[in-house]
């Protein structure tokens, strides 16, 4: 494990407390030690991305791609898995759940990039802290969400929700030419927690899934003449039966 994280015991106490916690990309960016070297290439591979498909909305402003993962007791480390869709149950996405989702898979370079192999073992480390070590089945998702002049762009076109698995992590990429983009953090009935926003290179957002719900307020373009993006990385951690 990364020297860096080390500093994880108040980072657990935090979500415990409150089910969620917020850092800033400087904090992140130590807490990846040697691995922050790696983080150009990382964040420029989002200009790759593919658009989804999946939108019963009929919105074309989201590219992403995706990869899995598994972890399991006593195994440092995360192994990638055999490319699969993404599915999500419709309790936990009302527009576009209840069937599999292939999207493109995030490139061979970039899943063994160091910079995500060490947020990769944060989020682990924490997951495993908060819940206890567990076979971990994981989920990476590089995000782009696309805004234009009269057509704003959705982060979340579900709404608040929770994705069904019991840590997610939300990494800011890049903004570029952007306003809107609020993090909500609500309680499961509905209480507002936090809202915030998301604005530097990793600045990040911490969510024990199981006791919130989370959502994106809509993006719209500072310069209607100027390309607009919202990039993320969205990492999840769910509980798997041993193999």
């Amino acid at each position: 494990m990364n020297a860096p994280l080390a500093a994880l015991p108040p980072l657990e106490a935090e979500i415990a407390s409150e089910g969620f916690l917020r850092l800033d990309g400087a904090r992140v960016t130590a807490l990846l030690g040697d691995a922050a070297a790696d983080l150009p290439g990382f964040i420029e591979s989002w200009n790759r991305l593919e658009t989804d498909a999946f939108m019963r909305d009929g919105g074309r402003y989201r590219r992403r791609r995706i990869a899995n993962f598994a972890a399991s007791p006593g195994v440092a480390g995360h192994v990638r898995g055999e490319h699969r869709p993404h599915f999500q149950a419709v309790v936990h996405n009302t527009l576009n759940g209840g069937v599999d989702r292939w999207f493109a898979p995030i490139e061979d370079a970039v899943g063994a990039n160091p910079a995500l192999t060490a947020l990769l073992d944060l989020g682990r480390a924490l997951a495993d802290r908060v819940s206890g070590p567990q076979h971990w089945f994981v989920e990476a998702h590089q995000f782009r969400i696309e805004a234009a002049a009269g057509a704003p762009g959705l982060p979340t076109p579900e709404g608040v929700h929770q994705d069904g698995v019991d840590l997610v992590i939300i990494a800011m990429i890049r903004r570029a030419n952007l306003m809107g983009g609020e993090t909500l953090v609500e309680n499961l009935n509905g209480r507002e927690l936090a809202r915030f926003t998301l604005r530097q290179a990793l600045d990040t957002a911490i969510l024990d899934d199981r006791r919130v719900r989370h959502g994106v307020t809509p993006v719209q373009p500072e310069d209607d003449a100027l390309p607009s993006a919202r990039d993320v990385l969205v990492l999840t951690w769910k509980r798997h039966p041993a193999p």
